[in-house]
């Protein structure tokens, strides 16, 4: 393996893989440069020997939606030519194999929420927040539930230090 080094490059001297069968909805694209502007650039591009991108077709649209001249880029060109192909569907599928710990992510926004985040930024939309953040709150009383006494109520998680009101 060569030594990787992160470099800039000309967004006009990127090429997208032809052959790249994921897809990037405008929305999608806005959602990846709102990340760009709030973060600054966290994931090179990156390309083949040629300039061809194996990983970061969105990243690029984001960068000429925010009319950006030159990215951060890292050239794979170890690869064969069967291994890029592969990388660009792995590179795109094996995050999606990944799940949530629901309980720690409805944690996590709501101390974002709390401190007046804009909770849109974490590539979550409206709709998706609201059903995190509903199906977090008990519709009805369990069968076991016993009244407790305010006084004696612990307001703090055990677990994560996460303060109720």
């Amino acid at each position: 393996m060569s030594d990787l080094s992160i470099d800039m490059e000309s967004v006009d001297a990127l090429i997208p893989y032809a052959a790249n069968s994921r897809t990037h909805s405008d929305e999608q694209v806005a959602q990846i440069a709102a990340s760009i502007k709030e973060f600054g650039w966290t994931n090179p591009i990156l390309i083949d020997g040629d300039n061809v991108i194996i990983a970061g077709h969105g990243r690029l649209l984001a960068a000429r939606k925010l009319g950006m001249e030159k990215v951060p880029i890292i050239c794979i060109d170890h690869l064969t030519k069967a291994q890029q192909r592969a990388l660009v569907i792995a590179d795109n599928k094996l995050s999606l194999n990944a799940g949530w710990d629901y309980e720690l992510l409805k944690i996590e926004l709501q101390e974002l929420d709390a401190s007046k985040f804009d909770l849109t930024l974490t590539g979550f939309d409206v709709a998706e927040l609201t059903d995190l953040f509903d199906a977090a709150l008990p519709t009805e009383a369990p069968d076991d539930f016993k009244e407790v006494d305010e006084e004696h109520l612990e307001h703090t998680c055990p677990k994560c230090g996460f303060e109720f009101d």
